[in-house]
């Protein structure tokens, strides 16, 4: 983030604010009322804190006197919190090869790859290329993406039904957090019932 980015996100503090009058909110928290900017301001400076604009839309504003360093350190503090919580989602492309060619083996390989993604909970293009005379078989390529729909069924859900469009036949699964949840909590199910057989 660059300064100009900076300054303009952060309240206005002390000689900044406009206002000629304030709503004044104490160091205690205790609400003084509405006093002159200028009052305000030396009330901060006695306490050796800051006044600092915490609702600059209200008319007046309201200011609050405390330790402006420490409520930039808070404030940064959840503004990180938050944005790890906002994962960010991302479409990840799959793509079947460069023609129709591809085996059902890789085409299994890209399958697999695309519920890794899905459990990561990203969406995922699918893409479906042809070449030369394939376009004629178009109808084998649209059975193929139906059954990916089938196999991904357990964690996704169809979010852009196959379509084609010019050279390449394309849909975006995305996934489907409660199958997603029943499918990892059977595969643990799985994983212990394995476990306790070989402890046997």
């Amino acid at each position: 983030m660059n300064q100009k980015e900076n300054s303009r996100r952060l309240p206005s503090v002390n000689e900044q604010i406009r206002s000629s009058q304030v709503r004044l909110i104490d160091q205690n928290e205790n609400m003084v009322g509405v006093v002159s900017t200028h009052e305000a301001i030396q009330k901060a400076k006695a306490a050796d804190l800051d006044l600092v604009e915490v609702s600059p839309g209200s008319d007046p504003p309201v200011c609050r006197i405390l330790d402006f360093g420490k409520y930039r350190y808070e404030q940064s503090k959840k503004e990180r919190a938050n944005r790890a919580k906002a994962k960010v989602v991302e479409t990840k492309e799959v793509r079947l090869g460069r023609s129709m060619k591809i085996d059902q083996h890789d085409v299994n390989i890209r399958v697999n790859q695309a519920r890794k993604f899905l459990l990561d909970g990203h969406k995922v293009l699918i893409v479906q290329n042809f070449r030369g005379r394939e376009m004629m078989h178009a109808e084998l390529a649209h059975e193929r993406m139906e059954n990916i729909i089938k196999t991904l069924d357990d964690v996704s859900k169809v979010e852009t039904p196959p379509k084609i469009s010019g050279r390449r036949e394309t849909m975006v699964l995305a996934p489907d957090k409660v199958k997603i949840q029943q499918y990892l909590a059977a595969t643990q199910k799985e994983k212990t019932q394995k476990q306790t057989q070989e402890e046997e």
